[in-house]
């Protein structure tokens, strides 16, 4: 018996005044995949539906098998990291790390160790007691997927984590995240308004145009594509 997906979406829509966006894919688990598209394709709300932050009006989302139509955000496999990191300014690094694996901070000895390590795997040894106005834009990214490791879910969500980055902190957290997906064998999904980020780490491609996924391919297909104005603008070969 074949192993179940990552991540199964089927005849999935969501409804608006003005819109309805509709999604059906089958993510294959240990791969990183890259979502691409223009501004307003549906992408954050695609990842919405999947970490459980917003509901479907038809449809069924499977995750490693499981329907998780009845399951709350903190019940399903999935960590979120987000584009503006979601930091709480008045707690230290450790901290914020910590709420990862208790909202309410209630932190064993193992708990600590766990923290610890996690920040030494992304570079940040000795920074638990920063603040997050001291750090850097891509340090701050860094805390964000500490906290996102320390939760130890097979599924990954990356909101454009590398936006606000210049080009050297983007290479930099490209090397991190390909190094810690090769420690964790986990499931990457990553939203990227850039080509370089797709050829740097994606194994496959998941593009959405106008609220659709109009192509699922591998990164060698993808970047083959020329039937589509959209990708084509967004590979810069229009």
């Amino acid at each position: 018996m074949n192993d179940p997906a990552a991540i199964e979406i089927s005849n999935v829509e969501v409804r608006y005044d003005t819109t309805t966006l509709s999604f059906d894919c089958r993510v294959a688990a240990g791969g990183i995949v890259a979502v691409a598209g223009a501004s307003g394709s549906g992408k954050s709300t695609l990842f919405h539906l999947i970490a459980g932050f917003e509901e479907p009006d038809r449809g069924e989302i499977r995750i490693l098998g499981e329907d998780v139509a009845d399951w709350a955000p903190s019940k399903r496999p999935v960590s979120m990291v987000f584009q503006d990191n979601n930091l709480f300014a008045h707690l230290d690094v450790a901290t914020n790390v910590g709420l990862g694996i208790s909202p309410a901070l209630r932190l064993s000895a193992h708990d600590r160790a766990a923290i610890e390590k996690a920040l030494l795997r992304v570079g940040l040894e000795g920074f638990a007691k920063r603040l997050p106005s001291t750090l850097s834009g891509g340090e701050r990214q860094r805390v964000a997927l500490a906290r996102a490791l320390v939760r130890r879910r097979p599924l990954l969500l990356l909101d454009e984590p590398f936006a606000a980055l210049d080009p050297g902190m983007r290479a930099g957290m490209r090397n991190l995240l390909r190094e810690l997906h090769a420690e964790e064998g986990n499931t990457i999904l990553l939203i990227t308004h850039h080509p370089e980020d797709v050829r740097a780490l994606a194994d496959s491609v998941l593009f959405l145009d106008q609220g659709r996924i109009i192509a699922h391919d591998s990164l060698e297909r993808f970047l083959e594509r020329r039937d589509n104005a959209a990708i084509d603008r967004f590979l810069g070969t229009a």
